[in-house]
């Protein structure tokens, strides 16, 4: 139930499809079953410079991320049980499905995710009171939960993703999760809401930091969409 409650929650407020109508249109989207398609960026490619670089956007995005949309509505197509689930029972049930499907759907449920949370210069916000509160009790400050986002993202053994979540008691967490895997999957040691996530796999980082994931997870605050988060904390607060 927590699980169901929080994806529906998220699709309605981190919109799959670039700048929806409505919050009821991006739920609809996130419910839609195969074939799944690849979201637009809410952005340009060149964007989120000199934090993320255009080439980096352009294969993250178009490449990989097509692949994984690719992929998933491969693994699905033969099965008729597995192309009439929606994309967030896919994710909810991830542990119970072939590895295929688990990974694909994944890393199209989190890179979606995932270019909502970025946003170019002025359009980026602030963490909202409720947040910035949250935070402050759960971490000490910004800069605590900053560094141990990043601590996080740094630690993940290979590739995986960084976390923010809202936990099952309705507290912040941060957390790590290797792969394409995330918090709202039944396979996750630490359940949650995702509110904030960043990608860590090399794909998203080496064209322009080489090796250094730590320099990246850095300068990644850099383009944070604060007012998304903000919006996310106040959905998956509510959906607990």
């Amino acid at each position: 139930m927590f699980r169901k409650a929080a994806l529906s929650a998220l699709f309605a407020t981190a919109a799959l499809t670039a700048a929806p109508a409505s919050a009821q249109e991006a739920e609809d989207v996130g419910a839609t079953t195969a074939p799944f398609t690849l979201p637009d960026l809410p952005y340009a490619t060149d964007a989120l410079v000199p934090a993320i670089d255009a080439e980096t956007m352009e294969i993250h995005h178009g490449r990989h991320h097509q692949a994984y949309v690719d992929n998933l509505n491969e693994a699905v197509e033969t099965d008729d049980a597995l192309s009439a689930m929606t994309l967030e029972e896919l994710v909810a049930g991830a542990g119970t499905l072939p590895d295929a499907v688990r990974n694909n759907a994944g890393g199209h449920w989190n890179h979606s995710f995932f270019w909502q949370l970025m946003a170019p210069e002025g359009e980026r916000g602030e963490a909202s009171p409720e947040l910035a509160e949250a935070i402050d009790t759960a971490f000490g400050s910004m800069e605590e939960f900053q560094t141990a986002f990043e601590e996080a993202g740094a630690g993940q053994f290979g590739s995986g993703w960084a976390w923010l979540i809202v936990d099952p008691d309705g507290n912040l967490a941060v957390t790590s999760t290797p792969n394409q895997d995330n918090p709202l999957m039944d396979v996750a040691e630490e359940p949650g809401t995702p509110i904030m996530g960043n990608d860590v796999w090399e794909h998203a980082y080496y064209i322009t930091y080489r090796n250094a994931r730590p320099d990246y997870l850095s300068a990644w605050w850099d383009v944070v969409n604060w007012e998304q988060v903000s919006q996310n904390y106040a959905a998956a607060v509510e959906a607990n």
